[in-house]
């Protein structure tokens, strides 16, 4: 895998995974909407979930038909999109969040954003706004070539994505190229909370950490701290999405006390779960996960 240069985007996404790994911890990586209920709000959560010890934040470029989506981020995206959220006003909120926060910031986007755009300049424009690294859950590795040397050329990490149902062989290329991290999808379907993880989850894990060098982290279905505990036995982190999602309907449209209290409501569920994670540091498969 190519190496971006010492300065670019990707090393302080890199290096908040090595200091979480270092100390053993479990990676917690919220996701938030970004526009949803506006972005003020989402800056606002941003700096919650610092504080309560996210180690990075996944942000989600809102579009019109979410691939992987369950109804509660697809509910968030439309209640952005009506709020008038736009790509230039998510550069904009990453650039507000790169210049006040230590926090590593990655987009989730639909690889359609990033293609009427234009690859490099989105790829470009994604770096300068200080994000660290793009999801992009519609894009084949097949055809991912050329978002790939943008990637690398503006110092991003390309976060794969690899899912219960992807062959061994393919699951295999796909880590090898996964830069920044890999992730780990736990079951099969959209995104939403689950009351019990796979059994096969832990061994998949397993095999995949053979295959690559980069961290992985799991997400689809993780709410709860037992199952960030369970999960951080073999894995470096998770991602923590519908959870979070769901409360911020709540604060559309309502007054500072309401929001206040939805902001509130998402520090404690991160804190929750990174206390959980930093639980799980003393059971980890090897010591270090791995």
């Amino acid at each position: 895998m190519a190496e971006a240069a010492v300065d670019a985007p990707i090393t302080k996404l890199a290096a908040a995974l090595a200091q979480r790994e270092k100390a053993g911890d479990v990676v917690v990586a919220p996701f938030l909407t970004a526009g949803d209920p506006d972005m003020d709000f989402t800056f606002e959560a941003l700096e919650a979930a610092q504080a309560a010890g996210a180690t990075l934040c996944e942000l989600g470029v809102p579009y019109s038909d979410p691939i992987a989506d369950g109804p509660v981020i697809q509910a968030s995206y439309t209640r952005a999109l009506n709020a008038g959220a736009s790509l230039e006003g998510v550069f904009g909120l990453a650039s507000r969040a790169s210049a006040q926060l230590s926090m590593p910031l990655v987009a989730m986007t639909s690889y359609s954003i990033i293609f009427r755009r234009g690859i490099d300049r989105f790829a470009g424009e994604a770096a300068t706004s200080g994000l660290t690294g793009l999801i992009v859950p519609d894009l084949p590795i097949e055809e991912s070539a050329a978002l790939s040397k943008a990637c690398r050329q503006s110092g991003l990490a390309l976060v794969r994505l690899v899912t219960p149902t992807t062959p061994p062989e393919r699951a295999a290329r796909i880590a090898s190229e996964s830069t920044g991290f890999l992730y780990c999808v736990s079951v099969a379907g959209v995104t939403g909370e689950r009351v019990s993880l796979p059994q096969q989850l832990k061994d998949r894990v397993l095999w995949l950490k053979e295959q690559t060098d980069v961290p992985i982290l799991v997400g689809f279905g993780i709410s709860r701290p037992e199952q960030v505990r369970e999960v951080g036995e073999v894995a470096d982190g998770v991602i923590v999405g519908s959870a979070l999602v769901r409360h911020l309907e709540a604060a559309g449209g309502s007054g500072s006390d309401a929001r206040q209290a939805v902001l509130a409501t998402i520090a404690s569920h991160v804190g929750d779960l990174v206390t959980a994670g930093g639980s799980a540091r003393g059971s980890r498969t090897g010591g270090d996960g791995r």
